[in-house]
């Protein structure tokens, strides 16, 4: 053993005639420089940072702090080395410390404590040298210079000696902690010289079974009446054990508790006399285990007006079967105005035994086995003379109807706060009778999914709930209600809900107090997991109508824009074009294929198919048709060449057949199209339905056959529509024959008509 300490001496300081080997580092500080290393499986104090003001080297294997491990942390104020294997610590290592105000050497193995430890560390206020294996505080006294020291923890299993002048120097504290289960020596007077004090803990196991007089010494040196005193570890089975209170008693003390404590029914009814007539204002028993049957009636006649509250948690009854309940203790609830029986077993308070609670304002009944019959019973069916109750916490049980509940506390007129949560509630009604006065209701970690009227609407504080969501209608039933805590629900986060949280839940006063991340989608499937505060839902699933209203406004705009621009450039005259078009080509088609099937070939009918308006028909047919089907004999060239043949749409078109079939057939049936333009041309309809399907036809044709434009009159090329695009083209690019004014120039223009007319056939002859 002394090798291996003199090695780890070596190893972490350094300063032996072993090379020295660098500390490890931790670097877990946040900004306010608390420096958490623990759990870091450390075998050393480690380096961090000058700046740190907590150091957690806690649940480590550090066994030995040097002198040069904590040189250089002035500010540090407090260090926690619980929990690791600390034996050995330099004289000197904590003189640096000199602002420290908290330091727990607890759990590790020190044999032994060194006052110069201590030394200077005028500051500290907190001390735990707790479970450490030293059996006494050593000489000369290690806290005599810790004068503002105020919460002081030492003891262990090992402690057996506790000397006067041991705390010599302390002259007050707000909490001493001593374990001495084992104690077997206690001189009077080591702990008296302490005062003020707060409140005093003790574990006095050992001093309780086998040395009446140290307990009974040790505790008249802590025992003042407006000291609480806490006494941990006792086996009060017999009467004898339970006479080492009697100092206590004397002294007259007020606040008295019992933590992990063994009882039975003549050291219970012993204590009751002990404490007979002694103003006890609050009694307390936790972890505690009943060996006897509950027959206390013995000490019914003792006197405990005093008693404020009477908080009893964590009952174990040995022999459960044969308990006769805690009936027997009725006598000693007249007096308390709070009363917490949590954890205990309870199924039942008689009706009887609350017409003995006229006092009472606070009653805890938590973690029991209470049932809607059971509590019936307890509230005496809803005519409970509890009248001045303010707190009622039932919560934990194995209640199942809310309305049941509600009924039975609906004449506590003055019941202000009412705890249900963690019962079985599965449903809530509509209505139910709160009382007028309730202000908080806690309904948390129940099955009920959905709020209803039935709650009290003069909620003003917070409620815990058990809910899938909650919106705004439901929060506005509630007109006083100021805060709410619902988190750790299973939330269906749907539009309003989501909407509502993310805006703060302003509706009215009311604000969530618990934090956000308390708040976890568990439904739909995809956003399971998610934070409340962080989804975000498609604008379509949570405003459908605006959304589709918008898109139907934005649809007409856009609908209406995107006429306006295909008005502008003609588009639904090119769609009307094309459609004819298209439907002609096919009627053509199938006319062609029954000439075929018949034999007959497909020719040109006509020379050329003349396009002009009715406005103009007097010069087509006084002046045109004559000329080129009729020559006059005057005219040898006229009269060599053979007569030609034209189509006119009044003379030629088949009746009965539709418009766009004749034009289409004609143009098929024609070698060439003449346009007679003039502003008649322009203006009239006929003609410009006609122009309109000849425009496809004549202008996207075949190559070689263009168009004969004749003017018979100047036109500008604005004059013509925009859509007759190729037209305006054509004037501008195309040569075009023009009627002439004088009578001299008439007969160039027929020969040039002509000429154009019957091109190919010339060509062919030459």
């Amino acid at each position: 053993m002394f090798f291996t300490l003199l090695f780890t001496l070596s190893f972490c300081e350094g300063q032996g005639s072993i090379v020295k080997v660098d500390r490890p580092s931790c670097d877990r500080c946040d900004h306010s420089f608390f420096c958490n290393c623990s759990f870091a499986g450390l075998t050393c104090v480690p380096v961090v940072t000058e700046q740190a003001l907590s150091l957690d080297l806690s649940f480590n294997n550090i066994t030995v702090v040097t002198a040069e491990d904590l040189r250089d942390h002035r500010r540090l104020a407090a260090l926690n080395l619980c929990c690791n294997r600390l034996a050995v610590i330099h004289q000197s290592a904590f003189e640096p410390l000199w602002n420290l105000e908290d330091l727990n050497l607890s759990n590790n193995q020190l044999t032994a404590l060194n006052h110069r430890w201590f030394h200077k560390l005028e500051a500290l206020r907190v001390l735990n040298l707790l479970h450490n294996p030293y059996s006494c505080l050593g000489s000369p006294p290690a806290f005599q210079r810790l004068l503002n020291l105020r919460r002081l923890r030492f003891g262990g299993p090992a402690l057996e000696e506790l000397k006067r002048g041991d705390l010599a120097g302390i002259t007050h504290l707000e909490e001493l902690t001593v374990h001495a289960n084992n104690l077997r020596r206690y001189e009077s007077g080591a702990l008296a010289t302490i005062w003020p004090l707060g409140r005093v803990i003790l574990s006095l196991h050992g001093p309780f079974l086998t040395n009446d007089d140290v307990a009974s010494t040790m505790l008249g040196d802590v025992s003042y009446p407006e000291t609480p005193m806490i006494l941990r570890d006792l086996n009060l089975t017999w009467i004898q054990s339970v006479h080492n209170l009697r100092v206590a008693a004397r002294r007259r003390i007020r606040h008295l508790s019992f933590q992990n404590l063994s009882l039975s029914d003549m050291a219970t009814v012993e204590f009751l006399v002990v404490f007979d007539g002694v103003p006890l204002t609050h009694i307390s028993v936790e972890g505690v285990t009943l060996k006897g049957v509950g027959r206390w009636e013995k000490a019914n006649k003792t006197e405990h007006k005093g008693i404020d509250e009477i908080f009893v948690r964590d009952v174990e009854v040995l022999d459960i079967y044969k308990f006769a309940s805690l009936i027997s203790c009725g006598f000693l609830l007249q007096y308390p105005r709070k009363v917490s029986i949590i954890n205990a077993k309870v199924f039942v308070m008689p009706c009887f035994t609350s017409h003995l609670l006229k006092n009472l304002q606070y009653l805890d009944l938590s973690n029991n086995l209470l049932t809607d019959m059971t509590l019936a019973e307890t509230l005496c069916d809803g005519d409970s003379p509890l009248k001045d109750l303010r707190v009622l916490n039932i919560s934990g049980n194995a209640l199942k109807s809310l309305s049941t509940t509600s009924r039975l506390v609906g004449k506590l007129l003055r019941l202000t706060h009412l705890d249900v949560s963690r019962n079985g509630y599965s449903s809530m009604p509509l209505g139910c009778s709160w009382p007028s006065s309730l202000r908080y209701l806690n309904m948390s970690r129940t099955r009920i999914a959905s709020i209803s009227p039935c709650l009290p609407a003069a909620l003003e504080v917070s409620f815990d709930f058990t809910l899938s969501m909650f919106g705004p209608s439901e929060l506005r039933t509630y007109s006083r209600l100021q805060s709410l805590q619902a988190g750790w629900n299973k939330f269906v986060c749907t539009c309003d809900f989501v909407g509502l949280f993310q805006s703060g839940v302003k509706v009215g006063s009311v604000q969530l107090t618990d934090r956000e991340d308390d708040y976890i989608c568990d439904a739909p499937l995809r956003l399971q997991g998610a934070l409340v505060a962080r989804v975000r839902l498609p604008l379509v699933h949570c405003h459908p109508v605006q959304v589709v209203s918008a898109s139907c406004v934005v649809a007409l705009l856009a609908t209406a824009a995107l006429g306006t621009l295909l008005w502008h450039v003609h588009a639904f005259w090119y769609l009307r074009m094309m459609w004819a078009w298209l439907k002609a080509k096919h009627s053509s088609r199938q006319r062609r294929g029954l000439d075929q099937r018949g034999g007959a070939g497909v020719e040109d009918d006509f020379d050329a198919f003349v396009s002009y308006s009715d406005r103009d028909a007097g010069w087509v047919e006084n002046f045109l048709v004559p000329e080129l089907e009729q020559p006059r004999a005057d005219d040898e060239a006229a009269v060599r060449a053979r007569p030609m043949t034209l189509c006119l749409h009044k003379r030629d078109f088949l009746p009965g057949h539709w418009i766009l079939d004749n034009i289409m057939s004609a143009m098929e049936r024609s070698r060439r199209t003449i346009f007679v333009l003039s502003e008649n041309f322009i203006r009239s309809d006929w003609c410009r339905y006609e122009l309109d399907f000849s425009h496809f036809r004549l202008f996207d044709g075949v190559a070689g056959e263009p168009a004969i434009l004749i003017l018979l009159e100047p036109l500008n090329k604005d004059d013509i529509p925009r859509r007759f695009c190729k037209l305006r083209k054509l004037l501008s690019s195309t040569t075009y024959l023009e009627w002439p004014h004088g009578e001299e120039k008439v007969g160039e223009f027929w020969k040039a008509l002509r000429t154009a007319l019957r091109g190919e056939e010339e060509d062919g002859r030459n």
